[in-house]
């Protein structure tokens, strides 16, 4: 296990390397110079730049890779044009909405999808199934803004049990910022609960129709005894599978529900940072999130390795 370890440790840090090179070359392409962007059209030449020296563009693309690569090794993520603040304080305080609303929608989804699936596929065929599937179907399809446009209609401004938009603050109490996530949780955890449902559902019924299954059966295990001991521990590979992009989706995806309920997390930042050409920002956000994102994929091989010993020899 502690070699499996090692070696997808090994690969997440070239993963990562990849992507910073990625990230950066992408916005080095961009057009446009923040500084003239930040000072107007009509700004004179010696003030760009000085703004550009303060800010350390004028240095050729390879110390500044090098500068952010190495700031973020130590914890510096540099400094934001527009706001001058420190880049790590603006993640740190966004961060604090960000992750407890993916954990929060992901928590929701597995716990509607779980049970949704183990009862469609105990069920096959039988109206259960068909009501389960068409639901999900639904679930599926529906935008998950219009969804949360929706609920805001119905929970926050007809039935008022819940605020329109914004977020109460973790200094006002536990409860009193949870109920400010929980529309948006709900409005990122339903299609992504479909999608895991019908995974899990066709992964049981895959499983349940293996030799192995057969086998128990024949030993007079019941259908449900066969399910619950054996089928559904083996059933779970492709399912963890999509739990982990899904939590990926939830940290980096979030961008229209944070907007649509006007939550100050890590989507709404890289929104406004690329609308006012913030590079260092930018930068540093998506980085963070392609890190969150190759480190639930190592989560998620170590699951994989934990349910499935023998996947240990195959990597």
């Amino acid at each position: 296990m502690l070699r499996f370890a090692l070696k997808r440790l090994v690969s997440l840090a070239v993963t990562l390397w990849v992507a910073s090179l990625v990230i950066f070359l992408s916005l080095e392409i961009v057009p446009g110079d923040p500084a003239a962007f930040m000072l107007g059209m009509n700004a004179q030449e010696d003030t760009l730049n000085a703004l550009r020296e303060e800010l350390g563009l004028n240095q050729g693309p390879v110390q500044r890779y090098l500068d952010w690569v190495g700031g973020m090794l130590v914890g510096d993520f540099g400094t934001s044009y527009t706001y001058r603040t420190p880049v790590s304080q603006m993640i740190l305080d966004r961060v604090q909405i960000s992750l407890p609303l993916a954990l929060y929608a992901l928590t929701l989804s597995t716990l509607i999808a779980f049970p949704a699936g183990i009862w469609a596929a105990s069920r096959r065929g039988r109206p259960a199934d068909i009501a389960v599937m068409g639901v999900t179907q639904l679930g599926v399809a529906i935008p998950n803004f219009w969804f949360a446009m929706l609920m805001v209609l119905v929970f926050a401004i007809n039935l008022r049990w819940f605020n329109a938009g914004g977020f109460a603050g973790w200094d006002a109490g536990f409860f009193a910022a949870m109920k400010s996530l929980t529309l948006p949780a709900i409005a990122l955890a339903l299609p992504q609960a479909s999608i895991l449902a019908r995974v899990m559902r066709s992964s049981l019924l895959d499983t349940l129709s293996e030799d192995f299954i057969r086998t128990a059966r024949a030993k007079g295990l019941t259908r449900a005894q066969a399910l619950w001991r054996h089928a559904l521990r083996n059933a779970l590979i492709p399912v963890l599978t999509i739990i982990g992009l899904q939590f990926a989706f939830l940290m980096a995806g979030a961008i229209i529900i944070e907007n649509v309920f006007f939550l100050p997390g890590l989507g709404r930042l890289v929104f406004q940072a690329i609308s006012a050409r913030d590079l260092i920002v930018v930068e540093s956000v998506v980085m963070l999130l392609v890190f969150a994102v190759v480190l639930v994929n190592f989560a998620v091989d170590l699951a994989y390795a934990a349910v499935d010993p023998r996947l240990r020899g195959r990597r």
